[in-house]
């Protein structure tokens, strides 16, 4: 009695502000939606709607394409980025806390009114500098490629950190969620086995290796199965379907696109979570 009492307000909140809108998207997408001074009208029309999305719209087949191309790219930068921070950031050195504020901080510059900014001012001009203008201090993408190139590096490799490079701020800015979890995994991990490792002579690259990782390796499902969610939950295809339904007003059209947009991230979920699973390891 008392586990339902407790998550009696998630199962409300679940019926009524998910469940009920969740089938009524369902039933607009398969239908005809008109709004005039009666109301709503919805006639059923099957899968016409379905069929005009995949078909008949320009927008649709190729930013989906390019929103899951995105995602395959970036999901790998930022966990693998998200768990080599938190490996630094666990290590004792003076000012640690304010490091792991200062990486947490572009979870905050990436939300509300700050992301509206995106197009202007400071974080413009970081997003045009990586896309190709010289990194002051640094290398640009351009001096990158030629570096690796004459270091013989496959060509797959280099458009791959080239284009990491071009995404940089995107990288980090999703990366403070997952730095946090990964950080909250290291410090569970018990040090008894550090000492161990330690008394047989292992070196700090196979204690990342043989303990580290595979104690952590549950936390990289989630935060796969976090960042796969998180960057699909904001990109142009959620733009085009709040445009198609809110501004087109095609309700009709735009659950449709809702409903391939979700079917298509429910396969790349549980694929993803199949795979990773096979290789999780955990420690009783």
């Amino acid at each position: 009695m008392w586990g339902f009492i407790y998550v009696l307000p998630w199962l409300l909140g679940f019926i009524f502000f998910f469940f009920v809108p969740l089938i009524s998207s369902l039933r607009f997408s398969l239908s005809s939606v008109e709004a005039n001074s009666n109301g709503i009208i919805v006639n059923f029309i099957g899968f016409k709607n379905y069929t005009e999305a995949l078909t008949v719209n320009t927008s649709f087949n190729r930013i989906l394409t390019e929103s899951i191309t995105n995602m395959v790219v970036n999901v790998p930068l930022i966990v693998i980025f998200s768990l080599f921070l938190a490996v630094l950031l666990n290590q004792k050195f003076i000012g640690r806390t304010l490091a792991r504020a200062i990486f947490f901080l572009p979870v905050i510059l990436a939300s509300g009114v700050i992301m509206a900014l995106d197009s202007t001012s400071l974080v413009q001009a970081i997003n045009d500098t990586n896309a190709g203008g010289p990194i002051v201090g640094g290398l640009g993408s351009f001096e990158l490629a030629m570096m690796m190139e004459d270091a013989g590096a496959n060509e797959i490799i280099i458009n791959y950190l080239t284009g990491a490079v071009d995404r940089i701020y995107q990288i980090v800015s999703q990366s403070g969620v997952q730095i946090l979890i990964f950080l909250a995994g290291i410090q569970t991990i018990s040090p008894q086995l550090y000492e161990a490792s330690k008394m047989e002579g292992a070196t700090g690259y196979e204690a990342f290796w043989k303990i580290t990782f595979p104690m952590v390796s549950p936390l990289i499902l989630v935060n796969v199965i976090y960042t796969i969610i998180d960057s699909f939950s904001r990109n142009a295809m959620t733009d085009l379907i709040r445009e198609t339904g809110f501004t087109a007003f095609n309700f009709g059209l735009s659950s449709a696109m809702a409903w391939i947009y979700f079917l298509a991230v429910s396969l790349i979920l549980l694929i993803s979570s199949y795979l990773i699973s096979r290789k999780v390891f955990y420690y009783d």
